[in-house]
């Protein structure tokens, strides 16, 4: 699957999650499965809990934050822990 069509599986509606990016128009947000994702939750754990999901929509949500973290420059201060 390209890229493109990998992206365009990622929606935003103003009525929706509160305008966040959402995958397919369902309510399943960008940021929801980027937090599950970090948690540790494998993508074949998510697969199976969330049948409504495809791998696809896994590798979406990884493409479009890449893409957005294609940035030349952070001007956020951050701290050190």
């Amino acid at each position: 699957m390209t890229d493109q069509k990998l992206l365009n599986r990622i929606t935003i509606h103003p009525g929706m999650a509160f305008g966040k990016p959402t995958i397919r128009g369902l309510r399943y947000s960008v940021e929801w499965l980027l937090e599950t994702l970090s948690s540790g939750m494998s993508i074949e754990e998510i697969l199976a809990d969330y049948e409504d999901l495809e791998r696809e929509d896994i590798q979406a949500v990884l493409l479009y934050a890449a893409r957005l973290s294609q940035v030349k420059r952070m001007s956020a201060v951050y701290r050190t822990i």
